[in-house]
C-alpha cells in the first residue's frame, strides 16, 4: 500500500494526533475491529493505538508485523525497525514477505545500509510482485550508492532555518518572493497535540503562513486571510508565478490520515493583497491534484503538478498542463516513464530548463531523494540524484531555488530536525535553507595498494583541518564497496588527510586551499603499503597463555560486555570439542588502584567469564578462575608493536614503563593491554590449532580515570561499586546508563533491589520472588526481552511504563538441574536506546546455596 500524501506528509503522523479521540477499554475482539476499521479509513494513528492495546491484552504474535507497518506508515522508523526485526526473527519459514521489503526500506531510511542490502536481496528472491520487485531493486541500488559516498558537497551549505518558522509540527513548500523579503510556507499552528472539538476553528487546520525575512532571520509567522485559508479545509503547497503576481496552492480535505480530495486554486495579487481564490479548470477532477509549479515547455507556459489520475506510471506522477489564460489549462499530460516510476514523484520545481523533483521510485539514498532532469526541447534527460549535499537517509522534498540559482530551500524529516514528542524522530518535516558557493573547493581521494596499484575497498579516510600546525576539526568516511571518498572543503584552510585500512600501514597527505582564484577539486591517490600477512591459524600449547583479545571490561567493572561474547563462544566451542580439557581463565588489571582491590576485581572478572561458560553447559570443575590483579603486566607482542609504533616487541607494560610514555592516549592503550583475560590449557590435549580470525582483535579504547581518585587512594577497597548520582536520578552500576551524563529523553529503571540472596535451596526445589521498579526517567519505558539461564523463568509486561509508573518482574528459580551453589545474572533489554543510540540494558542478580 502506498502513502498518497504528497506535500502533506505530516498528515500521516500528525493528523492522527489532530483528530485523536479518547479511547476507553474494550475487549480484544472489539480492539481488533476498531483497529481494522481505522486502518481501512487510512487512520493509521488510531489503528496503531487499538492494535497496541490489543497486543498488550493478549500478546498475539500475529499483530507484531501489523504494528510495525503502522509505525512505518506513521514515519516512526525507529519503532518500525524494532517491531519488524522482532516479527522476522521468528519467521524461520519466511512466510512474511512484504515485511522484509518494509524492513529493508526502514534500515535504509535509518542509515543502516549494510543491514538493508541483504534484507532487500532476500525480499527480491521471495516476492512474486513484479512492481515491488522493481522498487526493491531500486532500493538496493540506492543503498549501494549511499555506501559509495559519491556526490560531494560542491560548496553547498545546508542548515535548518529559524525556529520562528520551524515548529514541532511539519512545515512544507517554502516559497520565497522574488524580492527575497517574504517566505510563504504551510504548517499547523501549534507546538502541542490538538484534539479537534470544533471543525470551524482555523487552529485545527493546516494553513498558509507568511514570515518576513531579513538575512537569516525570520519574523513571527502570520496566517494569510480567508481568501487563501478557507475555514474547514487544509491549505498548503504554495507556489508563485515568476512575476510574483499569481499564487497557486492546494485546498485539501482528509480521508482518515490522508488526502481524500485535493484541488489546485489560483489567487491574484492586487493592491489590497491576495484576492479570493478560484479553482483552476482543466487540471482538477476526480483525482488528487497537488503541488503546482509554473514552468515552460515548447515555448509556452505550463503548470507542473502531481496527481494519481488514471493512466499514470503508478503511485503519484508528475503532469503538466498548458496555460490558456484566465485560470484555464489544457488537458494534463504525464511526463512519462523517464520521470515517473511505479513509486511516487513529489514536489516538481522548474528552473531554466531543469526540472527538480523528489521520488521514492528511483534509486535513493533514503526515503524520498531530490533528483533533476534536463529538458532539451523535446526530451528529458535521465534523472540524476543530487547526492548527499541535499539528500539524507530520510525524506527530502520541496526543492526550491531563488532567481539567481545560488540559494534555495528544501524540506526534510531527517532525525536531527525538530519532532513532535512521542511520534518518533522522523515524524515531521522542517524547512532547510541552502546556499551554493560561487567558488568552492572539494576533495576527491582514492585509496590504492602501493605494490599492486589496485583499488583498496574498505579503507577509512580522515580529513583534518589544521590550526597553527595542530589538528582541529575532523571528519572521516569508510567506504566498504569502493575506494572513492568525497569531502567538501573551506577556502583558505590547511588540511591533512590520513588514510587507513586494517591490512595496510596508514599514510598521510597535507595540502592547502589558500590562494584559489577559481573553483577546484583536489584529487589525491594515496598508496598504502600492505602489512605482513599473519598465518590463518595459530597453535595453542599446554600452559601457554593466549589473550582473549575482545574480553574487555568497562573501567572498574566486572560485567562481561556484549562484545566479549564472541571470544567466549570460541572457548565454549573448544571445550565442547575437547571434553577432557581443563583450562585456566586468568584475569589481569592495569596498575591503577590498590593491589588488593585490583586482585579482587580481577578475580571477580575471571569468575564472571567462568559463570558465562557454566551457564552455557560447561562443568564448573573444568575451569579455574584466577585473578592476578596487576602482578603480571603484559609483554608486548610483535603485532602490537607493529600496530602501535610507540611500543617495541618485548616491552613489559609495568606501571613505571607506562608512566614514562608521552601522551595520554598512548598510555591508555598500554593500560588497556594490561586489562585482559587469558585462556590457558592446564589439562587435556598438549596442543590445539584454531583459526586466527576467531580471536581477531576488534579495536576499541575507552578513557579511564585513576582508580585511586574513585575509591580513596590507599583506603580500604570497595568490593562493589555503589550507585552514583547522575543528574536528577540515581543510576546503578548494573545499568548500561551507569556513568552517562546526558539522560534526557530516556527511561530509568530504579529497582527496590537488584540482588536477592535465596539462602539455602534444596536440589529440585523452586523459589519465586520479585523485583519491583519505578520509571524515574522522562520517557516511556518498554521491556523488550529478559534473558537468564535455563533454570530461570521470568514473568513481566511489555506494556509501556510512563514516567513515574511502577512495575514488577517475577522470577522463578528451578534448582532441579543444579549441582552447586551459584550466582545467576538476569539481563533486561529495553526497546529504548540511550542518547548514544545504544540499546539500554539492565542487570539483576540472585544467588543460592545448594543443598543436595
Amino acid at each position: 500500500m502506498k502513502k498518497i500524501l504528497i506535500l502533506l506528509l505530516w498528515l500521516t503522523p500528525l493528523a492522527g494526533s489532530l483528530f485523536a479521540q479518547p479511547i476507553g477499554k474494550s475487549s480484544y475482539e472489539t480492539m481488533i475491529l476498531l483497529a481494522e476499521e481505522a486502518k481501512a479509513n487510512l487512520d493509521y494513528y488510531n489503528a496503531l493505538t487499538q492494535y497496541e492495546l490489543a497486543f498488550a491484552e493478549r500478546e498475539d504474535a500475529s499483530l507484531v508485523p501489523i504494528i510495525a507497518e503502522m509505525y512505518y506508515l506513521l514515519n516512526d522508523y525507529g519503532k518500525a525497525e524494532r517491531f519488524l526485526v522482532r516479527a522476522l526473527r521468528k519467521d524461520r519459514d519466511k512466510l512474511l514477505v512484504y515485511p522484509r521489503y518494509l524492513l529493508g526500506r526502514t534500515y535504509k531510511i535509518n542509515g543502516k545500509y549494510d543491514d538493508a542490502i541483504p534484507v532487500l536481496q532476500e525480499f527480491i528472491q521471495l516476492t512474486d510482485n513484479p512492481t515491488l520487485k522493481q522498487l526493491a531493486q531500486n532500493e538496493l541500488i540506492g543503498a549501494e550508492f549511499a555506501l559509495s559516498n559519491t556526490g560531494g558537497t560542491k560548496g553547498v551549505e545546508l542548515k535548518s532555518i529559524d525556529r520562528n518558522v520551524n515548529s514541532r509540527f511539519s512545515e512544507y513548500t517554502p516559497m520565497l518572493t522574488g524580492d527575497g523579503n517574504t517566505l510563504y510556507f504551510a504548517s499547523a499552528p501549534s507546538d502541542g497535540v490538538i484534539i479537534v472539538d470544533d471543525v470551524n476553528d482555523p487552529e485545527n487546520y493546516v494553513r498558509v503562513f507568511q514570515s518576513a525575512k531579513n538575512a537569516d532571520k525570520y519574523g513571527k509567522p502570520e496566517p494569510l486571510g480567508v481568501n487563501i485559508n478557507r475555514p474547514g479545509v487544509h491549505s498548503a503547497n504554495v507556489s508563485l508565478s515568476p512575476d510574483g503576481r499569481r499564487m497557486y496552492f492546494n485546498r485539501i480535505e482528509l480521508q482518515g490520515n490522508t488526502a481524500g480530495t485535493a484541488k489546485i486554486y489560483l489567487s491574484d495579487n492586487g493592491e489590497d493583497g491576495w484576492k479570493s481564490a478560484n479553482e483552476l479548470s482543466g487540471v482538477n477532477g476526480d483525482w488528487l491534484a497537488l503541488q503546482p509549479a509554473v514552468g515552460e515547455l515548447f515555448g509556452q507556459e505550463v503548470l507542473f503538478f502531481v496527481s494519481d489520475m488514471p493512466g499514470g506510471q503508478g503511485g503519484l506522477d508528475i503532469y503538466y498542463a498548458t496555460h490558456k489564460g484566465e485560470g484555464a489549462y489544457g488537458d494534463p499530460v504525464n511526463l512519462g516513464p523517464k520521470i515517473n516510476t511505479p513509486g511516487d514523484e513529489y514536489t516538481p520545481w522548474w528552473q531554466e530548463g531543469t526540472l527538480y523533483f523528489s521520488s521514492n521510485g528511483l534509486p535513493t539514498i533514503g526515503g524520498f531523494d531530490i533528483f533533476y532532469a534536463v529538458w532539451n526541447g523535446s526530451n528529458w534527460s535521465d534523472p540524476t540524484n543530487m547526492g548527499t549535499a541535499y539528500n539524507s537517509s530520510a525524506d527530502d522534498i520541496s526543492f526550491r531555488l531563488d532567481k539567481e540559482g545560488y540559494n534555495g530551500y528544501l524540506t526534510s524529516n531527517r532525525p536531527e530536525g525538530r519532532a513532535l514528542e512521542g511520534f518518533g524522530k522522523t515524524c515531521c518535516d522542517d524547512i532547510y535553507s541552502f546556499s551554493i558557493a560561487r567558488m568552492y573547493a572539494d576533495l576527491l581521494v582514492g585509496t590504492f595498494d602501493a605494490e599492486k596499484r589496485q583499488p583498496i575497498k574498505g579503507a577509512t579516510v580522515m580529513l583534518i583541518e589544521m590550526v597553527n600546525n595542530t589538528p582541529g576539526e575532523s571528519s572521516d568516511k569508510t567506504n566498504a564497496t569502493a575506494n572513492r571518498f568525497d569531502f567538501g572543503l573551506q577556502l583558505d584552510k590547511p588540511y591533512r588527510i590520513i588514510a587507513t585500512h586494517p591490512n595496510y600501514f596508514p599514510d598521510t597527505v597535507s595540502f592547502n586551499t589558500a590562494g584559489l582564484t577559481e573553483s577546484k577539486t583536489f584529487r589525491y591517490e594515496i598508496l598504502l603499503r600492505p602489512r605482513p600477512v599473519e598465518p590463518d591459524s595459530i597453535v595453542i600449547n599446554i600452559e601457554e597463555p593466549i589473550v582473549l583479545e575482545n574480553i574487555l571490561y568497562d573501567y572498574d567493572d566486572d560485567r562481561i560486555r556484549t562484545d566479549a561474547e564472541p571470544d567466549l563462544q570460541v572457548v565454549l566451542g573448544i571445550m565442547n570439542q575437547y571434553p577432557t580439557m581443563r583450562i585456566e581463565l586468568g584475569s589481569h588489571t592495569d596498575a591503577r588502584g590498590p593491589d588488593a582491590y585490583n586482585r579482587e576485581l580481577s578475580q571477580r572478572r575471571a569468575e564472571s567469564a567462568r559463570r558465562w561458560l557454566v551457564r552455557n553447559g560447561i562443568a564448573r570443575e573444568r575451569i579455574e578462575a584466577v585473578g592476578y590483579g596487576e602482578t603480571v603486566p603484559k609483554t608486548v607482542t610483535a603485532k602490537q608493536a607493529t600496530d602501535h609504533t610507540f611500543l617495541k616487541t618485548g616491552d613489559v607494560l609495568t606501571e613505571a614503563f607506562i608512566n614514562a610514555i608521552t601522551g595520554k592516549e598512548q598510555q591508555e592503550i598500554a593500560h588497556l593491554f594490561n586489562r585482559r583475560t587469558e585462556f590457558k590449557i592446564i589439562e587435556g590435549p598438549t596442543s590445539i590449532t584454531i583459526q586466527r580470525k576467531l580471536l581477531q582483535k576488534r579495536e576499541t579504547t575507552q578513557p579511564a580515570q585513576n582508580r585511586n581518585s574513585l575509591i580513596g587512594g590507599s583506603a580500604a577497597p570497595v568490593l562493589l561499586p555503589t550507585p552514583i548520582q547522575q543528574g536528577r536520578d540515581t543510576i546503578h552500576h548494573y545499568s548500561s546508563l551507569y556513568r552517562q551524563r546526558n539522560l534526557r529523553g530516556v527511561p530509568i529503571m530504579q529497582f527496590n533491589r537488584r540482588f536477592v540472596d535465596l539462602g539455602k535451596v534444596r536440589k529440585g526445589e523452586k523459589r519465586t520472588f520479585t523485583y519491583q521498579f519505578v520509571n524515574k526517567g522522562d520517557s516511556d519505558l518498554r521491556i523488550s526481552v529478559i534473558s537468564a539461564c535455563d533454570c530461570t523463568t521470568t514473568d513481566y509486561s511489555t506494556r509501556p511504563y510512563k514516567p513515574g509508573q511502577s512495575g514488577t518482574i517475577t522470577v522463578t528459580f528451578d534448582s532441579s538441574e543444579k549441582d552447586e551453589s551459584e550466582t545467576i545474572d538476569v539481563d533486561i533489554y529495553l526497546e529504548n536506546e540511550d542518547p548514544r543510540g545504544n540499546p539500554i540494558m539492565e542487570m539483576l542478580k540472585y544467588k543460592f546455596t545448594l543443598l543436595k
